[in-house]
């Protein structure tokens, strides 16, 4: 059991880190320089972790990570800018889990240790980016939601407490799972396929 954590620990910083790096990066690239001047954009997990959130997220399966300080003011767009940069994360987790599903196909799973971190580097991008595209706030979802809401509303609705409730209640409930499963269920099978299509793809060039 405790060998387990030595692949669990590193895959699952990975997948915190780089989700909160590219919030920073895309923020940083659209013109606002909050998350440099906060010295959010750095690889650097301690960074990024909040400990009481890490651990959260060990016990009961939910937590979080410090939020990445953005200042929408300073998007061209600000609502499109908000969203662009929220996307990022769960955009990161899902490139990190169909890449580690490529190279747990293409034969790094005869490393048994190698093979584990790579699975749980998977699951724990995919969870991360298919939990933070539901549309509750403070989630990342909620920012996509924000450009279909008019602006008077959008603001109480991102700033809202209620959210946060509904959120809880539906963890709490275990209601989130019934939610949360068919969507992973769903973006495993795409993920399949599409890495069945690359591997084939580069194999189909080598014999040739």
């Amino acid at each position: 059991m405790l060998l387990d954590y030595i692949y669990r620990i590193p895959a699952l910083l990975i997948a915190i880190t780089f989700h909160e790096y590219f919030h920073a990066l895309i923020a940083d690239k659209m013109g606002d320089p909050t998350p440099r001047k906060y010295n959010r954009l750095t690889l650097n997990p301690l960074a990024h972790i909040d400990p009481i959130g890490l651990l959260m997220l060990w016990l009961i399966k939910f937590g979080w990570a410090k939020p990445v300080p953005i200042n929408p003011n300073n998007f061209r767009n600000m609502r499109f800018g908000t969203m662009m940069v929220a996307l990022a994360g769960p955009f990161i987790n899902l490139v990190l889990a169909f890449l580690s599903l490529i190279f747990i196909k293409i034969g790094f799973s005869n490393l048994e240790g190698l093979n584990l971190f790579l699975q749980y580097l998977y699951w724990y991008n995919l969870i991360l980016a298919v939990f933070n595209i539901i549309p509750i706030p403070p989630l990342d979802g909620s920012k996509v939601l924000g450009m279909l809401i008019p602006g008077s509303f959008y603001f109480v609705f991102e700033s809202s407490y209620f959210g946060q409730i509904i959120l809880l209640l539906l963890l709490f409930t275990h209601i989130i799972e019934k939610i949360l499963n068919p969507i992973l269920v769903g973006t495993h099978y795409i993920l399949n396929i599409f890495s069945n299509l690359i591997i084939f793809k580069v194999l189909y060039k080598i014999i040739l």
